[in-house]
């Protein structure tokens, strides 16, 4: 396990001109565990991500490392940090090992430990296959991932992923998301930041959401999917319509907070599916009624977001 260090924004705001980018975001990512940062495309996700890592200053608000307060420019504390930005910044024209020596070389690496650090970072990212090639002649997410082992070259104990999966293949997203999961697993902090609401809900053990450079919610996946009213659903067909005394009764199982029909359909909101689904059936299996059809659809970060903002996450 690396050495425990922890990231916590305490009140950012900033502001470019009359538009304010950020407004009293406050956020604690832990050692061992990702936080996911999840917003549409200008939520303000980048703007926090360039505060945690140093690269702007706030106009209000501090950054702490581990409780030391993290400044810009040459801030020695930026070295327990690594930053994956959403553009991708590579020497096109430089064979990948040699990417890896120029920001070996900007992180103060050389020799032999410089080349031991390389090879680690080749492997993790699965391109040690590929380091002498060009970052021209690699797909979208090849790229991505050497992006990846740029970030890592120093051993960040905190890393700042910002969107990193943007225009890659299924293959190739599969592969950063069990890099960012060994991250964890051995211990590192990670801030993950995306507007695709199923990498949080793969990767994240706790989810700030924000949009129009606010905070909505901040608590574990699993509480947010708690708080969502109505999200849990399960809609079965039967042969012939559910009587009203079926009916009465299945509201009165423990865990079912609604239960309404339409014809022979049945559908039924509950707290927990898994739970639900057998009582129901067994319920009205034994009132004499057989099921033909099941269907069963829990909450996600989508009805999270929707129920915070009442409206569709954007795209742009």
């Amino acid at each position: 396990m690396i050495g425990v260090v922890s990231l916590v924004a305490d009140n950012l705001e900033k502001r470019f001109g009359a538009t304010t980018a950020v407004a009293g975001v406050s956020l604690s990512a832990k050692p061992g565990a990702v936080l996911g940062l999840l917003g549409p495309n200008g939520a303000g996700k980048s703007t926090t991500i360039n505060m945690l890592a140093g690269l702007l200053r706030p106009d209000r608000g501090t950054v702490l490392v581990d409780g030391v307060p993290l400044g810009t420019g040459a801030d020695p504390t930026k070295r327990r940090l690594g930053l994956v930005p959403q553009e991708i910044a590579l020497f096109e024209e430089l064979p990948a090992r040699t990417n890896l020596e120029v920001f070996g070389a900007l992180y103060g690496l050389a020799g032999r430990t410089l080349a031991a650090r390389i090879g680690a970072v080749l492997e993790l990212t699965s391109l040690s296959d590929r380091a002498g090639d060009l970052p021209k002649e690699f797909s979208g997410g090849m790229r991505r991932r050497l992006n990846i082992a740029c970030s890592l070259l120093h051993e960040p104990q905190i890393l700042l992923l910002d969107e990193p999966t943007v225009g890659v293949d299924p293959q190739s997203r599969n592969a950063i998301f069990e890099t960012i999961e060994r991250l964890a697993d051995a211990g590192h902090t990670l801030v993950y930041t995306t507007h695709y609401m199923e990498e949080v809900e793969r990767l994240c053990d706790r989810v700030v959401v924000i949009d129009q450079g606010r905070v909505l919610a901040d608590d574990s996946l699993a509480n947010l999917l708690a708080s969502v009213p109505a999200a849990n659903v399960l809609t079965l067909e039967y042969d012939i319509g559910i009587d009203r005394a079926a009916l009465e009764q299945l509201e009165a199982l423990p865990g079912i907070t609604q239960a309404t029909l339409a014809g022979t359909r049945l559908s039924v909101v509950a707290a927990d599916l898994s739970l639900a689904a057998p009582r129901v059936l067994e319920c009205l299996a034994a009132r004499g009624f057989r099921c033909r059809a099941l269907t069963s659809r829990r909450a996600n970060l989508e009805d999270v977001f929707l129920t915070l903002t009442g409206r569709s996450l954007r795209d742009s």
